[in-house]
């Protein structure tokens, strides 16, 4: 893997020549002159793989279990009723936790709690591989996601405090974003196959695996970053937004698993409001907040998250609208339906890998508002899949664009939200940024399935009419993005290139 760049680093950026305080060297491995290619030393090769894999294995947890739900339920004794609640535990600790793990890496090590969670992580895998009981199997799909949570955040604050800001990292969270897309689409595949060929089990026990490698090569590359200064943990800042967050990923999951009429939902996201407008109050008063609201002031970060939560929601739903089309108007099998986003996969790893160049020639800004317009232009297609003779083909081409146009996105929104703040608070910011992606994961299915709904997709013979009103309505969300992004977020300066 090579990790060189033509491009060169913004002025006035920290390392270059012009900002205040530079002393005429350079840093190793950061961007210098103009002339110079900026290239990770072998250790920080290494150190991207460790965290590289951890990510993607931790992205594919999110689907692998979904295609083998039916399976679990019959061998470990969980009622049809009753099975959302292997996806609902583990979705509902990964997201709720995730702004606290993030600032904990930074006041008590990222390093230290990257390593704590990936072996939380492998105790986890290894008792819901052995669970014989749905009590035990939940249990350990809790510990999974308190592990997400606390791996995540931990393990982007520290590839972004490895590489400085600029052309590495860029290209760092570029093949990040990849990989983490890339796991998304791998898990559902992989949980079908695992499940058809071998034993459910299996998708437990790679994570086994994959935790004693991370442990076994982890502490020798892995640097240890933390705060200077380490103030103390804003507990009850901390205590009103992990509950907010858990009671407003557990509604979403409610409207999304059961109906948008359910009185669970409505209870649970009112919960989450008024504990989020608490939260607020905290922040201002506390003398040390878990998140200073200057920074949530910022419009990189302000808006920065909001695109990322756009990003994942637009294109998991239309990805949940496809399978609905594809297995319930052509009768395509799951297996068969997970196959076809295959493609899809493929554009994904290709957006993530073109997205660092893509912003180092237009900027941030510019690469997530033209990738918004693309992945609209890629969506409308979708919308006329039944009068179409080829529509098979029109899916294939038009998932990839979106895949790619997607993953610019993404890139572009992790960029910008973790950009201009200094190393102590990148835990912070990352934290935010897992959050909004998690938040988008799981309000996009549920929005766009009511949609369909309404719009007929819940009665027999209308599916069709259903999936494509919601998908035009998703293409407009993306052309509306484009607009307010354009609009809202601060202009930035493009990477030169050499």
């Amino acid at each position: 893997m090579t990790f060189d760049s033509s491009t060169t680093t913004v002025p006035g950026h920290p390392g270059h020549p012009g900002h205040p305080g530079h002393a005429g060297q350079r840093d190793p491995g950061s961007p210098g002159s103009p002339g110079d290619r900026p290239a990770a030393r072998p250790r920080d090769r290494i150190t991207l793989f460790v965290l590289l894999t951890a990510s993607f294995t931790l992205a594919v947890d999110f689907s692998i279990l979904n295609v083998a739900l039916p399976r679990i339920g019959t061998d470990v004794g969980f009622d049809l009723s009753d099975l959302q609640w292997i996806s609902t535990a583990f979705a509902v600790c990964a997201a709720g936790f995730t702004l606290f793990f993030g600032r904990c890496a930074d006041l008590f090590g990222r390093r230290r709690q990257f390593l704590a969670g990936i072996a939380l992580l492998g105790v986890a895998s290894l008792v819901g591989g052995l669970a014989d009981a749905p009590w035990l199997l939940l249990l350990a799909r809790v510990a999974q996601g308190l592990a997400t949570a606390a791996v995540i955040p931990a393990a982007l604050s520290l590839l972004t405090t490895s590489f400085p800001e600029g052309p590495l990292r860029e290209r760092a969270l570029g093949l990040n974003g990849a990989l983490m897309a890339a796991g998304f689409t791998t898990g559902a595949i992989l949980g079908g196959l695992l499940t058809d060929l071998i034993n459910w089990r299996w998708a437990f026990f790679i994570n086994v695996i994959v935790a004693v490698l991370v442990l076994a090569t982890g502490p020798a590359v892995l640097r240890e970053s933390r705060a200077d200064d380490r103030p103390r943990l804003d507990a009850p800042g901390a205590v009103t937004v992990t509950l907010a967050l858990v009671a407003g990923v557990y509604g979403l999951t409610q409207a999304g698993e059961r109906s948008w009429a359910d009185p669970r939902c409505w209870a649970s996201l009112a919960v989450a409001a008024l504990l989020l407008v608490a939260f607020v109050i905290i922040e201002r008063v506390v003398a040390q907040p878990l998140v200073p609201l200057r920074i949530l002031a910022r419009r990189t970060i302000g808006w920065g998250n909001l695109a990322g939560v756009l990003a994942f929601a637009t294109e998991t739903s239309v990805v949940f609208l496809l399978t609905l089309y594809l297995q319930k108007v052509r009768g395509y099998t799951p297996l068969r339906a997970g196959l076809a986003f295959a493609v899809l996969g493929v554009g994904t790893i290709v957006g993530g890998l073109v997205a660092p160049r893509v912003i180092g020639r237009i900027g941030d800004k510019r690469a997530i508002v033209t990738a918004f317009a693309v992945q609209a232009a890629a969506t409308l297609p979708l919308v006329f899949l039944g009068q179409l003779a080829g529509w098979l083909a029109v899916l294939l081409v038009a998932t990839f664009a979106g895949g790619v146009a997607n993953l610019v996105a993404i890139v572009g929104f992790m960029v910008t939200a973790t950009a201009g703040l200094p190393d102590a608070e990148q835990g912070l910011a990352t934290g935010l940024a897992t959050m909004s992606q998690q938040v988008g994961i799981t309000l996009g299915t549920p929005v766009m399935s009511a949609i369909a709904t309404a719009a007929g997709a819940g009665v027999v013979g209308h599916v069709q009419h259903g999936v494509a009103t919601a998908l035009t309505v998703n293409a407009v969300v993306c052309v509306v993005a484009a607009g307010l992004f354009a609009l809202v977020l601060p202009r930035t300066r493009k990477q030169a290139h050499a």
